[in-house]
């Protein structure tokens, strides 16, 4: 069973997990640049990524549940479906994230503030901060673009989209940092401005092949018509759990976040560069998730129960064997951090190694999590069993955990790093009980009324 959907599980996942990989290599030497300025400009980054990086995990779940529904009416052969819920899904996603991203840049001092942030590291944050916010719609029509296309089995698209996007966010931003090519020497903000030309030149690559001249989805909408709200009803159903998921999952971040700044800024920098260097080697297993939802969604679509269970058993046994072998390749990264930040100082690069060892001991249990939690129950509808994992492992496991050993029991950022590890584990018993429960015949029964209510 494994070797004959193999082919089909990396022919999606590849694409979409070097995609992910990419950009993240070209977000980590984004960080190399703003390494160059400092340990205060290291921490202001990661304390804005942190609230923005909130907005757009939480939005995103638009185009996960999009991902679904076009994945099921594309495995049915209903392409008007595809049209309507694509266009569904972008204009509720852009309308959404352009209201939030205008509130919090009205209110961008107030709520760095509200963090805790310390004097300096605030002022070095604001700036920044505010133009980030400017990329959160762009980023978010991106991702649900994406969810899209990846359903339709065009991964190569949003691979190739995101590569030069990302070039372009390296280069706009080193420019602009240092202040080379005629371009203005902006520091810190300089990055920013760079990351938002690369977002938007995203956008319109992705646009141009959905609507443009081989228009792959016709424009569509369905209104407020009855059609357009039960359309609309079933894409949040799917998507507000998720949602709500992922406003627990990083605001725990944000949570874990303040925390280490509270063990200081250069704790906090050093966390900061062991996390960033584990998102390179946890995205090699990123492409699952798009695989799961494209795969187990057709078979939904196609009503065959048996297919959409052997598929979501091969993306989870492929997790665990990438988990490992990534995971002692994040490793072994340990050993490269005075060569890749000896502006930083030792202190900052002895917090990063600490978070890199010790994170890499539990990959294995993050991919399974991300490819249960991401991938495999969203596809059998049960979103909420992903919230109740996610919540639970983070709110009741691991946050108070990370406090007691930190500092009820004095251990510093080993305590923090520790009660991460204890939620990843806790999280992977929930979610193997949550997708062993489910039903995949009852699933396709759910999912053939609602196109007959369509």
């Amino acid at each position: 069973m494994f070797s004959s959907h193999l082919r089909d599980v990396l022919r999606l996942a590849l694409p979409a997990s070097l995609e992910a990989f990419v950009q993240l290599l070209f977000n980590f030497l984004a960080q190399l640049i703003v390494a160059s300025l400092g340990a205060t400009a290291v921490a202001a980054v990661g304390l804005s990524n942190n609230v923005t990086l909130m907005a757009i995990f939480t939005l995103g779940t638009l185009g996960s549940g999009a991902g679904i529904l076009v994945a099921r009416a594309y495995g049915a052969g209903d392409r008007d479906a595809v049209a309507r819920t694509t266009g569904t899904a972008l204009l509720l996603a852009g309308a959404v994230t352009l209201v939030l991203t205008l509130t919090l840049h009205t209110f961008a001092r107030p709520l760095l503030a509200l963090l805790g942030a310390p004097a300096e590291l605030e002022q070095a944050a604001r700036p920044f901060f505010q133009v980030a916010l400017l990329g959160v719609p762009l980023i978010v029509l991106s991702v649900v673009m994406g969810s899209v296309l990846r359903s339709l089995e065009r991964p190569r698209v949003p691979m190739a989209a995101t590569i030069l996007a990302a070039a372009v966010n390296v280069a706009l931003g080193y420019a602009l940092v240092r202040g080379l090519a005629g371009f203005p020497r902006l520091g810190l903000v300089g990055a920013a401005w760079g990351a938002l030309g690369g977002q938007a030149l995203r956008v319109a690559l992705l646009l141009g092949f959905l609507y443009g001249p081989r228009r792959f989805v016709r424009p569509a909408w369905l209104g407020l018509s009855a059609q357009g709200r039960v359309l609309t009803a079933e894409l949040l159903r799917l998507s507000l759990p998720l949602a709500a998921t992922q406003l627990a999952w990083s605001g725990g971040n944000l949570l874990y976040a303040l925390l280490l700044a509270r063990l200081g800024t250069s704790v906090l920098a050093g966390a900061q560069i062991g996390y960033t260097l584990e998102g390179i080697f946890v995205v090699s297993s990123f492409g699952l998730v798009p695989a799961a939802t494209a795969l187990i969604g057709q078979a939904v679509g196609q009503g065959d129960a048996r297919l959409a269970r052997e598929r979501a058993r091969v993306v989870e046994r492929f997790g665990v064997l990438t988990g490992l072998a990534f995971g002692a390749l994040f490793a072994c990264s340990a050993f490269l951090l005075p060569l890749l930040y000896p502006q930083v100082g030792a202190e900052v690069r002895a917090v990063a190694q600490s978070t890199i060892l010790l994170n890499a001991a539990v990959q294995v249990a993050k991919v399974a999590n991300m490819v249960r939690g991401g991938g495999v129950l969203p596809s059998a509808s049960d979103t909420r069993g992903v919230l109740i994992g996610d919540a639970t492992s983070a709110f009741l496991v691991g946050l108070p955990l990370a406090w007691l050993l930190a500092f009820g029991l004095d251990l510093g950022i080993w305590g923090v790093l520790l009660a991460r590890a204890a939620e990843e584990i806790v999280k992977v018993g929930i979610f193997a009980w949550r997708t062993r429960q489910v039903v995949w015949s009852r699933v396709i029964d759910e999912q053939a009324s609602l196109g007959g209510a369509d």
